[in-house]
This record gives structure tokens, C-alpha cells and sequence, in this order.
């Protein structure tokens, strides 16, 4: 496969929730926190669009960092070995059960 950073990062709640949980994304309205929201609703969409380009954005700090490239530590390995780890360490540190933040009505086939 080429070109694998073009490639884009998931959406899903262990990067979504890393980003919540930092303050990095914050609610308009915080009392959407205790509600139970569908997965197209605005706010998840947005959510997910928010987490998306915030990992682009991550993985360039990471590099730039670490001083490596995009062929040397492409986005797959900053979300393996970085924010999927990080977002269920936060998760279980601030919620028992290591929950996402927002709770979405889900079967499983969405996230």
C-alpha cells in the first residue's frame, strides 16, 4: 500500500473520548453529557468530524516532536501506539467502566 498516511483516522469513542476528555473538544451545551444521543445525530457527526481533524493535527505534532516524518511514524502508528491507548487509560481513569464520554445508542456496527 502507498501513500498510507493519506488514509483517514476513525472517528470512533477511544479517539473522540481522548479528545473530550482533555478539553481538547468541549460541548456546546453540557447538559448533552447526561443525554443518550443517535449516532446521526448533529452532535456525534460533529464529534466525529472534530476527532477526525484532530488527529491529522495530532499526528503532525507528534512527528514534529519526535523529529520523524510522515513515512516514519505514519498516522496508523500514532493512533495504535498513542491515542487509542491514551483515550482508554483517560476513559477508565474518569469513568469506572471506561465508557466514552457521551453516550451513544448504539448497536456496535457504527463505532
Amino acid at each position: 500500500m502507498t501513500a498510507i498516511d493519506g488514509l483517514t483516522g476513525l472517528p470512533e469513542y477511544r479517539n473522540g473520548g481522548l479528545f473530550m476528555d482533555m478539553g481538547a473538544i468541549i460541548l456546546k451545551n453540557p447538559d448533552d453529557a447526561r443525554l443518550a444521543h443517535a449516532p446521526g445525530s448533529a452532535l456525534i457527526v460533529e464529534w466525529r468530524a472534530l476527532t477526525v481533524a484532530l488527529l491529522d493535527e495530532i499526528a503532525v505534532i507528534v512527528r514534529d516532536r519526535l523529529g520523524l516524518d510522515a513515512t516514519s511514524l505514519p498516522l496508523a502508528k500514532v493512533l495504535e501506539g498513542g491515542t487509542w491507548a491514551a483515550g482508554r487509560k483517560i476513559a477508565r481513569a474518569r469513568r469506572a467502566d471506561g465508557s466514552p464520554p457521551l453516550n451513544i445508542v448504539s448497536d456496535g456496527t457504527v463505532f
